[in-house]
Parts: structure tokens; sequence; C-alpha cells
């Protein structure tokens, strides 16, 4: 694929938001793995939850690249690639269930905190380039990113880890 030449902060913008898209069809197709995988029932419904916000996510992103008259297809996200990799293993070991679930929890923030950082500098970009109606469909959806977060921490915090702590 040819690189995209960046002169300005509009062509960041566009390459940022195309690096996004990549990490979110990625993450659509993780999820559901995650979540077939999960023992914590919470957790279980929490991958499920967020495969539909993620799924929002994208038509947020369309949206976007809509209005800016841009292509939302570019190169592969090699960041998100790597981060569902590295969890992916974790979906292979042979783990008691409370461990497993919280070696799937870490995984699962990696990937969050990776979007968080990614939909913070989109909005940075986008209040820059004076892209209101982009700015509100990214608030929304890094709000969500943070929700889903806090919700991982709780369930790790209220039930997996002391599951995983009994070696149950």
């Amino acid at each position: 694929m040819k690189k995209q030449e960046m002169t300005t902060l509009q062509d960041l913008y566009v390459h940022e938001l195309k690096d996004i898209m990549s990490a979110e069809k990625q993450i659509i197709k993780a999820l559901p793995k995650l979540a077939k995988a999960a023992n914590n029932p919470n957790l279980k419904q929490g991958f499920e939850k967020h495969l539909e916000e993620t799924k929002t996510h994208i038509t947020r992103l369309e949206k976007i690249f809509k209005r800016l008259g841009e292509s939302s297809t570019g190169p592969k996200c090699e960041g998100m690639e790597g981060l569902l990799k590295e969890g992916g293993k974790m979906l292979e070991e042979d783990a008691a269930p409370g461990v497993f679930d919280a070696g799937i929890i870490v995984a699962a923030q990696k990937v969050e905190h990776y979007e968080i950082a990614a939909y913070g500098s989109l909005c940075t970009f986008a209040k820059s380039l004076g892209h209101e109606k982009d700015l509100a469909l990214l608030k929304e959806t890094i709000d969500e990113e943070e929700m889903t977060d806090e919700k991982l921490t709780e369930i790790a915090e209220s039930q997996v880890n002391e599951e995983a702590l009994q070696g149950k």
C-alpha cells in the first residue's frame, strides 16, 4: 500500500483515523473469542457488550471519513495486531478459571489503554482542526472505552482476582 504523505495536521489526523479504524476492525474479530473463553459470567457479558459498542465505534468513524471525503482504508494497525496476538496467547494457557480470567482482563485492558490513547490524540487533533462534529463523535467513543476499562477493573477487583488468589 502506498504511503500517505503527511505535511499537515489534517494529514496526520486522517492517518491516525485510518489506524484506529484498522484497530477497531481487529478488535471486532477478537472480542467473540474472549467472550467465549471467559469463565466469569460478568466478564463474558462485558465482552459481548463491548463488541456491540465497538461496532458503533466503527459506524462513528465511518461518519467522520464520509464528512472528510476520505477513504477509511489504510495500513493494518500493527500496534493492535501485536496486542491482540499477545492477548491471544493467554487463550492457549492451561490456567485455573480465575487465573485465566485475570489474564484475559490484563490483555483486554492493554487494548483499552491503546484505544484511549489513540482516541485522546484524535480528540486533540479534531479540536485543533475545528472539526467539532468529529470531536463530539470521538468523545462519545473515548467515554465508552474508559467505561469499559473501569468495568474490567471492577470485575477484576470484585470477583476475578479473589478467585485467582484462591486458585479457583
